[in-house]
């Protein structure tokens, strides 16, 4: 198969992994800057063109959409569906997931285990959104912050009160959310393919750091999820329309709660954790799914 990895770093792990495990299988692999892509869009031959030509026709797309380009991207993963090709991860379930409160809102009516959350636009809401959600300590996230950066963790009612005082006078998007005390600064990730958990490690926050981010000093280990945990993780990517996702998990006294849905998850840390190849589960995942047109959410927006 011709298969197209859409990355912005052909050096990044991730990224290189995906080509060694798809030309180790036989495949044609393609990587292509997402950014340097642009769409020509007609009636009848919608194309993307790319350093002055057309691209050729591919079997499947890998999006490895960033955060920050992922309005631009999801559009050029959208013109790929609009040709027929096979995309891992549509355009409608990465733009899905990469909203933070509309995927809690996906999730909460689905059923799925969350954290308490408070969503405000006034000040003169603070109050009653801290008392709601359980009260101080509480976690306060920016809805355009990753992998970490843009949350605070307020101890006090006070000291809640002040951040979002300042992040609302800035017209930033937040969200307030409950401690989960006892997950003692250590999360669960969850590499979901299909419609399964392939592999799973934990994270545990550097000392003295509520948030678990490998890059932010953590350590990766391998763990065995009970069938709650399992069960979580996939209906959440279930509700997300994710083929291949990172799926965060917070271990609570009332059960597994989601924190995140990752439609861009990092391959290093969990293969290496795990030592599994989960390169390799994608494009077995590709050989057995990807058809022609097979875009599910066709037209749903």
């Amino acid at each position: 198969m011709k298969i197209a990895v859409l990355s912005r770093n052909a050096n990044l792990y991730s990224t290189r992994r995906l080509r060694e495990a798809g030309e180790a299988r036989g495949h044609e692999v393609d990587i292509i800057d997402t950014l340097h892509c642009y769409m020509d869009i007609t009636k009848s031959n919608p194309t993307v063109r790319y350093h002055g030509q057309a691209l050729p026709h591919y079997d499947a797309v890998i999006p490895r959409i960033g955060a920050s380009i992922t309005f631009y991207g999801t559009a050029v993963v959208r013109q790929f569906e609009m040709m027929g090709t096979f995309s891992v991860n549509e355009s409608v379930a990465i733009s899905r997931s990469r909203d933070k409160l509309r995927s809690l809102q996906l999730l909460s009516r689905k059923g799925v285990g969350l954290p308490r959350t408070g969503f405000a636009n006034k000040a003169d809401n603070i109050k009653d959104v801290i008392k709601n959600v359980g009260g101080a300590p509480v976690v306060i996230k920016l809805l355009e912050g990753t992998q970490g950066i843009g949350v605070v963790l307020a101890d006090t009612n006070k000291v809640a009160e002040s951040v979002m005082e300042a992040f609302i006078g800035l017209k930033a998007n937040i969200l307030v959310q409950e401690f989960i005390k006892e997950a003692g600064g250590a999360d669960i990730r969850c590499l979901v393919i299909g419609n399964r958990v392939v592999a799973a490690m934990k994270r545990q926050g550097a000392e003295g750091e509520f948030r678990s981010n490998l890059h932010r000093g953590g350590s990766a280990s391998l763990v065995k999820l009970s069938p709650a945990e399992r069960a979580t993780a996939v209906n959440a990517a279930k509700v997300m329309g994710l083929n291949v996702c990172g799926v965060d998990i917070l271990q609570s006294s009332h059960g597994p709660v989601v924190m995140e849905v990752n439609s861009s998850p990092g391959l290093e840390g969990i293969e290496q954790a795990t030592n599994k190849d989960v390169a390799a589960m994608i494009f077995k995942f590709i050989e057995e799914n990807a058809k022609p047109h097979n875009t599910r959410t066709r037209g749903k927006g």
